[in-house]
């Protein structure tokens, strides 16, 4: 797929790799919707790129629909979808005084698993109801995930465990879709 004339989603595109990411698709004449939960950074950037921005939590069904509608909505399309939103923290699965928290470890796995799928199902759904291209192509999709899916360090279960999550579903949506 050509760069060029495409619409991206870019999850976590307010910051670091997704940033880099949204910056790159337009300096290469995307359209970029930058879908994140940092609102002023965020804005930003979409501005600076002459993109759209729209406030998201990757694991919010509605929050990921008005990602996706937006595309459609202000570029005609959608077919580039990037997923870069992801959260960190560094907890030993027994500390000092307590186990591991569980809604901290729950949080993790909900916005770097399930929000990468999230998305993809969403922006699937989208780009399989446009109209393929020259080649035949209705869209891509990027996850990224992380050396700590393999090789995760003390404190990252949590982390190794979404990004993990992330590794082992990308192979077999591929063949889904």
């Amino acid at each position: 797929m050509q760069i060029k004339n495409s619409v991206f989603l870019v999850t976590g595109g307010a910051s670091g790799l997704g940033a880099a990411s949204a910056r790159m698709a337009a300096d290469n004449g995307a359209k970029v919707v930058i879908a994140d939960m940092q609102a002023e950074a965020g804005e930003k950037l979409a501005r600076e790129l002459g993109g759209r921005f729209a406030k998201t939590d990757v694991a919010s069904e509605a929050d990921g629909k008005a990602a996706v509608a937006l595309a459609l909505k202000e570029f005609g399309g959608l077919q580039v979808l990037v997923n870069c939103a992801g959260i960190a923290l560094a907890e030993r699965t027994l500390g000092k005084e307590l186990p591991h928290d569980l809604g901290r470890f729950e949080r993790v796995v909900k916005v770097n698993l399930i929000g990468t799928f999230n998305m993809i199902r969403l922006a699937a759904d989208a780009m399989a109801k446009a109209v393929p291209n020259a080649s035949g192509e209705r869209g891509v999709i990027v996850n990224t995930a992380s050396v700590a899916a393999f090789d995760g360090q003390i404190g990252q279960a949590a982390y190794s465990a979404s990004k993990g999550g992330v590794v082992g579903m990308t192979l077999p949506i591929a063949r889904d879709l």
